[in-house]
């Protein structure tokens, strides 16, 4: 999905290089996770059941374009 890839190369841009070892952990863990599923959070329809995942998802979300 073409708006994942970009939210993804946003994070890869602007914040992987000096993410903590956690964040790096929890986007790894992203990345594991199905395209429709992480569509959805992404998107703000539903949020992961981890609430350590969720808070990354909402940093995710509100990086600038």
């Amino acid at each position: 999905m073409r708006e994942l890839d970009q939210l993804m190369e946003r994070y890869l841009d602007r914040a992987f290089a000096t993410a903590s070892d956690a964040d790096r952990g929890l986007f790894l863990r992203l990345l594991d996770t199905e395209d429709d599923i992480l569509w959805r959070w992404c998107m703000g329809r539903e949020r992961p059941g981890d609430a350590d995942l969720a808070d990354f998802v909402d940093r995710l979300r509100q990086l600038p374009p």
